[in-house]
């Protein structure tokens, strides 16, 4: 395997793979290191095309020296071409990554299932997260799945469908009076006094890594090619850039040929530190307190912002924000144009897809891939109201009478 040790992003400061987020000397973050100069890329294909319908077929990227066995993976989720909305949009050809339909329902699936097998390995027996819900969800499920106690921790005025969705798995569920911002910092606190494998504090590094299996099933799915462009959400920033290495990574590699895509990175209006620092044209995020309807991106200070920002503008793309009424619009022309309900989180990134095609951001003969990252049950309340339900009498009478006459109406 390829994997060697973990690495700060500012210095370069090299560590053991063990439980450790920051460096000692510069207090940087840190990441996964790897040497792919053995892989031989048309060995690698082979093995990845014969190996499970998982994010495991790409072992050989991740922080593993053996290919972890896991009760409960993720990944290999479809890509699905959406002919009437890239019509409806301008543009020639568009495709929906559909992460929704991971175990849990979410992209989150992909980062637990790296980092609990990253914790067993590290010999812990507790898992814990701070969340603002799909990590919650996944954590629970994948502890339950792998006999692991685990804990998690998030606001207290989440969505109930979460909250519901996670507490069935039978982990402790903390709701903290407060933000993400203040359930990041509690839990980076509990994880120097437990010892617990925080997927998103102390084995951060290793969870950022399933992220990157998005970016190996995009490419395989397309044939082994880089899509013109990518359009996707940005909370801390780690799914966005993560996304990019994964490219980058095959490309070095030579599993792929071209050019890194064009990263085109949206936010919600009422959380944007990321959008509004792309805007005034700085290198570093102004902390903001979140207030939207898309409480998963709802990262008010974003660890990975920096990351972000460069990776927008060296591939030559922006990073956007939309009004929650933008958010709700964005729902339903996903789901009217693909049959793909997506929650909240998708509804930001359909919306500034759709604000890209109107700005003339988008050449009309680009590829085009949009990063769907939950399902649309997980936040009902964004569309309770948004359309009309009939009610009639069990005859033909109040049939024609009600709907008819308010579809000829609707359509005056």
């Amino acid at each position: 395997m390829a994997v060697e040790a973990l690495k700060c992003k500012e210095c370069g400061e090299t560590y053991a793979l063990e439980a450790r987020f920051v460096c000692d000397i510069c207090f940087g973050p840190l990441e996964v290191k790897y040497d792919f100069s053995g892989l031989d890329a048309d060995e690698t294909r082979r093995r990845i095309q014969s190996g499970p319908l998982n994010i495991w077929r790409y072992a050989d990227f991740l922080p593993f020296e053996t290919r972890p066995q896991t009760a409960l993976s993720a990944g290999m989720t479809p890509l699905v071409r959406a002919d009437r909305l890239a019509k409806q949009l301008g543009i020639r050809e568009v495709w929906i990554k559909n992460d929704a339909a991971n175990p849990t329902h979410s992209f989150k699936d992909r980062v637990v299932t790296v980092a609990l097998a990253k914790a067993r390995e590290l010999g812990y027996e507790v898992v814990a997260c701070a969340s603002t819900g799909n990590l919650a969800n996944a954590v629970a499920a994948h502890a339950a799945a792998a006999g692991l106690e685990s804990y998690v921790f998030i606001p207290s005025d989440l969505e109930e469908q979460k909250i519901l969705a996670t507490g069935v798995y039978g982990t402790h569920v903390v709701g903290v009076k407060g933000s993400y911002d203040d359930v990041n910092r509690l839990c980076t606190e509990l994880s120097s006094e437990r010892d617990w494998a925080f997927v998103n504090v102390n084995v951060r590094p290793y969870y950022a890594e399933g992220s990157k299996t998005l970016a190996y099933e995009v490419a395989e799915q397309l044939g082994f090619e880089i899509p013109d462009r990518i359009v996707g959400p940005i909370a801390s920033g780690s799914l966005f850039t993560k996304v990019a290495r994964g490219f980058e990574e095959w490309l070095e590699v030579g599993l792929i040929e071209g050019s890194l895509p064009t990263f085109n990175g949206a936010q919600a209006e009422g959380c944007s530190p990321v959008a509004q620092a792309f805007e005034a044209g700085t290198d570093f995020c102004k902390p903001v307190k979140a207030s939207t309807i898309a409480k998963s991106l709802a990262i008010g200070n974003p660890a990975d912002g920096p990351y972000a920002l460069d990776l927008a503008r060296r591939s030559g793309g922006s990073i956007d924000s939309v009004t929650d009424d933008e958010i709700r619009a964005g729902i339903r022309l996903l789901a009217e144009t693909t049959g793909i309900f997506t929650e909240t989180a998708g509804g930001v990134t359909t919306a500034v897809l759709k604000k890209l095609a109107e700005r003339g951001d988008i050449d009309p003969d680009e590829r085009v891939v949009v990063l769907i990252t939950g399902e649309g049950l997980k936040t009902l309340d964004a569309v309770r109201g948004s359309f009309e339900t009939h009610e009639i009498e069990p005859t033909l009478a109040s049939f024609e009478d009600t709907v008819e006459q308010a579809s000829v109406a609707v359509g005056a």
